[in-house]
């Protein structure tokens, strides 16, 4: 047995790891987020920087490239108890969380905006759906999921590390700034709004997407704080699609701006 193997479900360090896990105020306060699977993390290694790995010996030699993270080894045992999911990936890694410049919103030309997309699923979409097609950047309002809680990133990939996340407090106020900038702002809505194809494509100053939730939708001060309104023309068989959905084609339709 190799004597740095942590065999002990117990060990201060795999109970640390397990609290980064669940808990969004430890996350915040350690500047750390916890990301589990072979794929996922090696995916995050190429824009995040990991801290501390943990790998079963069989993680290691199913998938080699992994020993670039210098991950600790555990006991089955220990990776059940730090596995997130149903069933074990025998891959855990704590990585710093990135610190983008909120300068950042100065410069960029292409956004995507969420207010109280509470669904983890959701944002990971929209995360992953705004780095496949050219976003620069993505600003989550009040209500919104945490972009490195396990389950976004799973959802999203490690699209958040990959783009600049910035939270703000006011939506919009952060509109209201973009649009001083020459950013065109666009509310997905259905009140007083017209149809995806009749928005254009031309926005010399850039763009910016602004999506709610499926249940609540847009703040009436929020809607008030964009250019206008837009909406995705459907048939009259659902009455609405979820957030994840609404905003990818968005993101996709406005992919060329």
């Amino acid at each position: 047995m190799r004597t740095d193997l942590i065999s002990s479900r117990e060990n201060p360090k795999i109970k640390y790891a397990c609290l980064l896990r669940d808990s969004e105020k430890q996350r915040a306060a350690d500047g750390l987020f916890f990301a589990e699977g072979p794929k996922l993390c090696l995916e995050l290694a190429k824009s995040c920087t990991p801290r501390t790995a943990y790998a079963t010996e069989a993680a290691l030699t199913k998938t080699p490239a992994l020993a670039a993270l210098h991950p600790v080894p555990v006991a089955p045992s220990v990776a059940e108890k730090l596995a997130g999911t149903k069933s074990s990936q025998d891959v855990f890694v704590l990585f710093e969380t990135p610190r983008p410049d909120p300068a950042v919103l100065t410069t960029a030309r292409r956004l995507l905006a969420l207010e109280g997309v509470q669904d983890p699923g959701n944002v990971g979409t929209l995360l992953r759906s705004a780095a496949a097609f050219g976003f620069d950047a993505v600003v989550l309002g009040p209500g919104c999921a945490a972009p490195f809680s396990p389950k976004t990133l799973r959802s999203s990939m490690g699209a958040a590390g990959r783009l600049p996340v910035v939270r703000t407090d006011d939506l919009p106020a952060t509109l209201h700034a973009l649009r001083d900038r020459g950013v065109t702002c666009l509310a997905a809505a259905l009140y007083r709004s017209r149809p995806l194809d009749e928005a254009g494509r031309e926005f010399p100053g850039g763009l910016c997407v602004v999506i709610g939730s499926e249940g609540q939708g847009l703040t009436d001060d929020t809607v008030q704080a964009c250019d206008e309104a837009v909406r995705i023309p459907m048939t009259d068989r659902v009455e609405s699609l979820n957030a994840g959905v609404a905003g990818s084609v968005l993101l996709w339709h406005f992919r060329g701006v």
